[in-house]
């Protein structure tokens, strides 16, 4: 099986004409927050804390705010040049502003907005050099598309399975849950909430892990195989959630994070979540469907026409 394939995040000319709009925004928006910066104390405060304005102004300006017009309006090599310079400097100053929040409990406000930043000129920085978002090179190592090992038996499966649930739902429903919660209260950015909210957060994580677990079961009982991108089934599996939604396993993942940020009343876990949702729907989706269309050809084509991906049938197929 092979992974070069292109998701949807591309266009070539078109889509390099998307990251020269984007770095025209991050030009208007960052003058425009420099301005409310020197205009508005509490834009200040929120943003760069106790950090002197004038001095990072001095920086700031010419390598985000004029960088980032440059490479809306320069040509050809010029404009990749300036939007280097830019994204590399967002990259710069959010990984700063984010020890200085962390150090200081100042400027949490600044570090979220930063991080959007990042991410959004990272994305543009791609489509302006490279005409697509290069998604392909997200499947790498456990997450790269491969057969389970043949003549296995269903135990071996079982375990290796178990395993996978140990590591990965303590890494994202735990650990990175804890991390990103302490950083939220560090930066002041934490909300309140009722008790409800943290009951029903236990509801979604019993909830989605169940579900979790049955398509873990179904995959590895019917498809010969795991979970897990690099030892998946070696039959396409129509069998427990699957007969009802396509993904049940990517919707148990998005609820379980969800509910960890419920049960933590902390949005930002629950951000989390949601945004690990859209880089699945759109940047790993696209590659496993084809994937599995390579695979099982016809039938896997028949059964994605008659199961839908995110919205659950009332009846179940087969």
């Amino acid at each position: 099986m092979t992974t070069a394939h292109r998701s949807p995040l591309g266009g070539g000319p078109a889509a390099a004409t998307i990251g020269r709009a984007y770095f025209a925004a991050q030009a208007v928006a960052g003058a425009a927050w420099w301005v409310a910066v020197f205009t508005v104390p509490l834009v200040r405060e929120a943003t760069l804390g106790a950090l002197d304005p004038i001095a990072v102004a001095a920086v700031d300006i010419p390598l985000f705010v004029v960088a980032s017009g440059l490479a809306a309006v320069l040509p050809g090599r010029a404009a990749i040049g300036a939007a280097t310079v830019a994204t590399a400097w967002t990259i710069v100053v959010t990984a700063g502003l984010a020890v200085y929040a962390t150090v200081t409990a100042l400027a949490g406000v600044g570090v979220i907005l930063m991080i959007a930043a990042s991410v959004a000129a990272v994305g543009a920085w791609f489509l302006l050099t490279l005409g697509r978002i290069p998604t392909e090179w997200l499947l790498v190592g456990p997450f790269a598309f491969r057969p389970a090992r043949p003549r296995r038996t269903p135990l071996v499966h079982v375990v290796v399975t178990l395993g996978q649930i140990v590591v990965f739902w303590g890494l994202f429903l735990v650990v990175f849950p804890l991390i990103i919660d302490a950083l939220e209260a560090r930066w002041g950015l934490s909300l309140p909430a009722s008790v409800g909210v943290a009951v029903a957060g236990v509801v979604v994580v019993l909830s989605a892990s169940a579900l979790g677990l049955w398509s873990a079961a179904s995959l590895t009982v019917k498809g010969d195989g795991t979970p897990l991108p690099s030892a998946m089934p070696n039959r396409l599996v129509i069998a427990g959630p699957y007969r009802f939604v396509r993904n049940p396993m990517a919707m148990a993942g998005i609820a379980q994070g969800v509910g960890a940020g419920l049960m933590m009343s902390s949005w930002m876990v629950v951000a989390y979540a949601l945004a690990g949702s859209l880089v699945w729907n759109y940047a790993i989706r696209p590659h496993e469907e084809a994937d599995l269309s390579r695979t099982f050809g016809d039938a896997y084509r028949a059964y994605a026409r008659t199961v839908r991906c995110w919205v659950p049938r009332l009846r179940p197929v087969g």
